[in-house]
């Protein structure tokens, strides 16, 4: 085994191995070795939360079933409206190389978990077996492998003691103590799900901060928010996905042992940025990332990957931006798109192509002259970013969504000519015949519900997405009524405008 870190899963120092690796006998051993006094199988809800089912054992032989056989949960309970109650009965089965000490109880080791039907098969209808079903699908057909890396922002809402050091209004981004306050509380957070998910690529304060949020809750009135970012390293695209839900709990923990509110809520103040999850996504073969030509530009099959996405964007906005406040952080000069679109480096579109290194990744060096070594990355590091999901995302039907969209535009014709059709250069928001013949993202949620009933062919085509499924998530989009919230606000006055948008705004600041 390679060296071991200070942030490495402690579970691969003590049994000598990666993680991939790890077996039930494995298990045990860390069993005896740590005093696990349980198992906690952690797997995600139909709400996108992460669920727990604490399992005790009193000796061995106990430890041993629950690892080889699972235990038995109520799937129309934790997947209400994607499964009939009576068919519901599911298994969940460890996932060996998921394994983690609980950084808040030693005395558990904990796992992600999949959910098996009465067969022994993968329950079609869980939102992550969505996923990995879509991703089996596209490496078959494709012979490709899709990663992804997502960015999800937050806000961290804690008491305002009139400290000094107050950053400028939007004016957070990469902001250091003293003038941005929990950063410490971010280490934290850091710090764990490093070792659990040896996936962090870095942390750091966002653009947005709300000295004293106004508002009629009296949890929220008052409080000082600061919004941070956690990147991930990129990850085979249904790790990501469970990355993601155990991100969102590890960090409302830890906010919540600080006394702090943690949200993911979509947009929390009028004229504040608004809470992103972007998705960064790659083709990987054989290892090696295939986004790039020869050129360093954009290869063919990375064009035909935005020629899909483009196609399924006015659908996947469905997944990605679910509740009525996530489409008044979609509005321009907010860094979120409105447009579908794509570009180099630009923030104003829906689909971005960052800097990649395609110059090189020994930068070091140019400024480091009495570096002598050589530093080379043969893997790659190209990827393509899609900028509407929010907090409000449905995190793995999200993912399964995008992995489908890849899958369409890898396999299907004229996906590159669907790419070079929607690029653009520059601000978009500074030319308006050009924003007049781009087509838009949904307005509201009815509006998105509505798109995905219309081209629901694009998912059911591939057997992934189960019909249900789909019907339920119209279902929910459809619940927050909002397709003339825009014209009930322009009949009101400024006052009450303001006073009802935060009204709006904060009821999902605990939701999600």
């Amino acid at each position: 085994m390679a060296e071991v870190f200070a942030l490495a899963n402690p579970l691969c120092e003590l049994l000598g191995k990666e993680r991939t690796e790890f077996t039930r006998a494995d298990l045990l051993k860390v069993v005896q070795t740590k005093g696990i006094e349980r198992f906690t199988f952690r797997y995600t809800g139909g709400d996108g939360r992460l669920k727990e089912l604490r399992l005790p054992f009193s000796n061995m032989k106990q430890a041993d079933r629950i690892l080889a056989a699972g235990e038995r949960v109520d799937g129309s309970s934790l997947f209400k409206g994607f499964v009939d109650a009576g068919a519901s009965d599911l298994y969940v089965v460890p996932v060996y190389r998921s394994a983690f000490v609980n950084p808040f109880d030693a005395t558990s080791l904990d796992f992600i978990c999949r959910f098996l039907d009465r067969d022994g098969r993968r329950a079609p209808f869980t939102p992550d077996n969505i996923l990995a079903l879509a991703h089996e699908r596209f490496r078959q057909q494709t012979g490709l492998e899709l990663w992804a890396l997502a960015e999800p922002e937050f806000y961290l809402i804690a008491q305002n003691r009139g400290e000094h050091y107050v950053p400028p209004r939007q004016g957070g981004y990469h902001a250091a103590a003293p003038y941005f306050k929990s950063n410490e509380v971010v280490n934290e957070m850091l710090r764990h799900l490093s070792r659990i998910t040896g996936a962090i690529k870095y942390a750091h304060s966002e653009v947005g901060f709300i000295e004293a949020i106004a508002s009629d809750e009296a949890q929220l009135q008052g409080r000082r928010a600061e919004q941070h970012e956690i990147e991930f390293h990129s990850h085979p695209i249904e790790e990501m996905g469970d990355f993601m839900s155990i991100a969102q709990w590890i960090i409302r923990k830890i906010a919540y042992s600080h006394g702090i509110i943690a949200t993911f809520a979509p947009k929390i103040e009028e004229g504040i940025a608004g809470n992103g999850y972007h998705v960064h996504l790659e083709l990987m073969k054989d290892g090696r990332n295939v986004m790039t030509g020869p050129e360093g530009r954009l290869s063919q099959a990375a064009l035909k990957l935005v020629g899909g996405l483009t196609t399924y964007a006015p659908t996947i906005s469905a997944f990605g931006n679910t509740v009525a406040t996530s489409y008044r952080r979609l509005v321009p000069n907010q860094e979120a798109p409105t447009r579908i679109c794509w570009s180099d480096s630009n923030r104003s579109v829906l689909i971005r192509v960052p800097l990649g290194w395609s110059v090189g990744a020994d930068l070091a060096r140019i400024i480091n002259p009495s570096e002598t070594e050589d530093y080379r990355d043969e893997r790659g590091r190209q990827t393509v970013e899609i900028r509407s999901p929010d907090g409000s995302a449905y995190g793995h039907l999200l993912l399964a969504g995008l992995v489908t969209a890849a899958d369409y535009g890898l396999t299907q014709p004229g996906m590159i000519e669907a790419a070079e059709r929607t690029r653009v250069e520059g601000n978009i928001f500074k030319d308006p015949g050009l924003l007049l013949r781009l087509k838009s993202l949904p307005a509201s949620c009815v509006h998105a519900a509505r798109l995905l009933r219309e081209q629901r062919s694009l998912y059911d085509q591939f057997g992934v997405f189960p019909p249900h499924v789909i019907d339920h998530v119209c279902h929910l989009l459809e619940i927050e009524d909002d397709e003339h919230l825009g014209a009930k606000l322009d009949a009101m006055s400024d006052e009450e405008r303001l006073a009802f948008i935060r009204s709006l705004m904060h009821r999902d600041i605990q939701r999600h």
